[in-house]
């Protein structure tokens, strides 16, 4: 089937009885909450990422390094989204036979969960430095130029200091085949083209 975003963004419902732990690649998508555009804008079709959406990615990246099974396809960070690929290579259940008990730490939702975890951490840590004027600090780590600095404090306002930084879902979708894989990859690589039209785009 060919990859259409109005049907593939629907938010999916897990397969009864599917191993998300198994081999395979999946496309991912995560909305951030209330699809607040957190991480940055999108100028003349490319991303322009903000300190908070470099640290996504920069997470996102981490991922191959806490869990060695698994690589990273094409991926992207939007103003108020993500889209990523990710390829298990290998069921980390059939390396062990220990026993028939399955961590959860191998599935799917164990990698996003970790994904959502980290980089909710770390901004909220950046959010209090912010708020504690470390980022005006002249020797401080945080440096901001003026106008950078009070966009930041403007979207700070409008996150709640007790949620996640992520929506509590996420769209997700198991590539089956190569023509998938191929269209999927470039969805992603020309997100930020379509930024106009796009259904997560809600200043359009």
């Amino acid at each position: 089937m060919t990859y259409n975003p109005q049907i593939h963004h629907r938010k999916s419902i897990r397969l009864k009885g599917y191993d998300y732990s198994r081999e395979g690649l999946y496309f991912i998508t995560l909305c951030v909450q209330n699809r607040l555009q957190l991480f940055g804008k999108i100028e003349n079709g490319k991303t322009e990422l903000n300190i908070f959406g470099k640290i996504a990615e920069e997470e996102w990246k981490k991922s191959t390094e806490i869990r060695k099974n698994i690589s990273l396809g094409e991926f992207i960070t939007m103003p108020n989204h993500f889209h990523g690929i990710i390829k298990i290579n290998y069921s980390l259940s059939e390396k062990n036979h220990s026993g028939k008990f399955k961590s959860p730490t191998q599935t799917i939702g164990a990698i996003i969960r970790g994904f959502k975890g980290a980089t909710t951490k770390r901004i909220k840590i950046l959010i209090s430095q912010i708020k504690s004027s470390a980022a005006q600090s002249a020797t401080g780590e945080l440096q901001f130029a003026p106008n950078e600095l009070e966009k930041i404090k403007a979207l700070i306002e409008k996150i709640d200091p007790n949620k996640s930084i992520w929506q509590r879902n996420y769209y997700e979708r198991i590539i089956r085949d190569d023509t998938a894989y191929r269209n999927i990859s470039n969805y992603i690589r020309n997100n930020p083209k379509k930024w106009e039209e796009d259904k997560f785009n809600n200043l359009k």
